[in-house]
C-alpha cells in the first residue's frame, strides 16, 4: 500500500489498482475537518478510532465507491490535518458528532449511511442519535451501541482494574501516555497494531501492575495486515498533529456521562448492524461477559452482527471488510 500526493489528489495504490482521494476541509465552526473523498453518489461516511486516520478505511473506499457510492473518510478532530484544539472539552461526544453532522451536510444530497471503528463507532452510534436527520443508517465496528449513562466509563474501570493496568486509566494524566507513544512514534505504532490484532490481542488487557506503561510488555513488530509504508503514513500525520487530541478523546467520558448521559431514551431507530473481530480485546474489557453480545440492545431496527473470523482490534484492515459493508449499505436503501 503507497500514496502518492499528485497536487490535490492522492493516489493510493492497492492489489487491485489505484484509488483518486481527493481532500477537501470541512468547517464546524471554529474547526475544520479534513476530510478523504472518492467516488459519486449517495454518501457513505467513515469515522476512525484510535490511533488511526481516513487511511484505515483505504480498502471499505475503494469498494463503496465501484458499488456507486460517494466516501468520505473523516481525519477526526485531533487527527492529521483536522483541527487539533488542546482543550478537553472540545473532545465531547456532543463536540465530535457535530462534526460528522457538518461533513454530511456540507458533502451528502441528504441523509448519509455512517461507519465507523473504535472510538469512532460511539461518535457514528452518537451522530444517530442527536443528529437523527442526518443518518440513514449506521454500523459500529469493534464497539457496539451502549447509550451513554450518567456514570462515566472512567469509573467504571477504576472498579474492575482498581488493582492492574487498563489502559484507558493510564491515558487520563495529560503529557504522560504522549510522552511514551511521542519517543519513537514508529515503534509505538508498531507495537500498539500488533497487540491488539488477531496475531497477538493482548496489549489492551495485558496482565501487569496498576503502575505499568502502555508499550511495556508489548511486541515491537509489524502485523500482517500492514507494511512499513502503512506505518509511516501513521507517523507522518502524528508528526503533524501531535498525540494530544487522540487521548483527550479518552480523558473527556466523564465530560459526556454529565451531558448525553442526562438524556432520556438513547434507542436508535435507524437500520443498524455491528461488525467485530473474533479476537478483538473489546469483547472481554467486563471481565465474565462478551460486550459483543450487547449490539443489539438499543438498536431498534437491528440487522444483525458480523464476527470476522481470526480478526484482531483492527477489523476493516484484517481482513478488509469488503462483502459485509457491501450488504449492510444496501440494506439501508440509499442505493439509487
Amino acid at each position: 500500500m503507497l500514496c502518492a500526493d499528485t497536487g490535490g489528489v492522492v493516489e493510493v495504490w492497492q492489489d487491485d489498482g489505484v484509488i483518486d482521494i481527493e481532500f477537501v476541509n470541512v468547517q464546524n465552526g471554529d474547526i475544520s475537518v479534513e476530510v478523504a473523498t472518492a467516488g459519486d453518489g449517495p454518501l457513505v461516511v467513515f469515522v476512525h478510532g484510535w490511533p488511526e486516520l481516513w487511511y484505515s478505511w483505504r480498502h471499505q473506499i475503494d469498494h463503496v465507491v465501484g458499488m456507486g457510492y460517494r466516501a468520505a473518510a473523516l481525519n477526526v478532530r485531533g487527527y492529521g490535518g483536522s483541527s487539533n484544539p488542546t482543550d478537553i472539552a472540545r473532545y465531547t461526544i456532543r463536540e465530535l458528532t457535530g462534526d460528522v453532522a457538518a461533513v454530511i451536510d456540507e458533502l451528502g444530497d441528504g441523509p448519509a449511511v455512517v461507519v465507523g471503528h473504535d472510538w469512532g463507532a460511539p461518535i457514528a452510534w452518537n451522530t444517530a442519535r442527536l443528529h437523527a436527520d442526518r443518518v440513514r443508517a449506521v454500523m459500529g465496528m469493534s464497539v457496539p451501541y451502549m447509550p451513554v449513562g450518567p456514570t462515566s466509563s472512567v469509573d467504571l474501570w477504576k472498579e474492575i482494574y482498581a488493582d492492574r493496568f487498563f489502559y484507558q486509566l493510564y491515558f487520563q494524566e495529560p503529557g504522560v501516555v504522549e510522552a511514551e507513544v511521542g519517543a519513537d512514534p514508529a515503534r509505538s505504532l508498531r507495537t500498539i497494531y500488533y497487540g491488539a490484532s488477531g496475531e497477538s490481542s493482548d496489549l489492551l488487557l495485558q496482565e501487569k501492575g496498576p503502575d505499568a506503561t502502555l508499550l511495556e510488555g508489548g511486541v515491537d513488530q509489524l502485523p500482517r495486515h500492514l507494511t512499513d509504508d502503512d506505518i509511516a503514513v501513521y507517523v507522518e500525520a502524528y508528526e503533524r498533529s501531535g498525540w494530544h487530541g487522540p487521548f483527550n478523546r479518552y480523558r473527556a467520558q466523564g465530560l459526556d456521562a454529565a451531558d448525553i448521559g442526562q438524556l432520556e431514551g438513547g434507542e436508535l431507530t435507524q437500520p443498524a448492524a455491528f461488525v467485530g473481530g473474533e479476537l478483538d480485546p473489546v469483547r472481554q474489557f467486563m471481565p465474565g461477559m462478551d460486550l459483543f453480545e450487547l449490539a443489539p440492545a438499543s438498536c431498534n431496527d437491528f440487522r444483525g452482527s458480523t464476527i470476522i473470523d481470526g480478526a484482531g482490534h483492527w477489523v476493516q484492515q484484517e481482513p478488509p471488510l469488503r462483502p459485509t459493508l457491501g450488504k449492510s449499505a444496501q440494506a439501508s436503501g440509499t442505493q439509487s
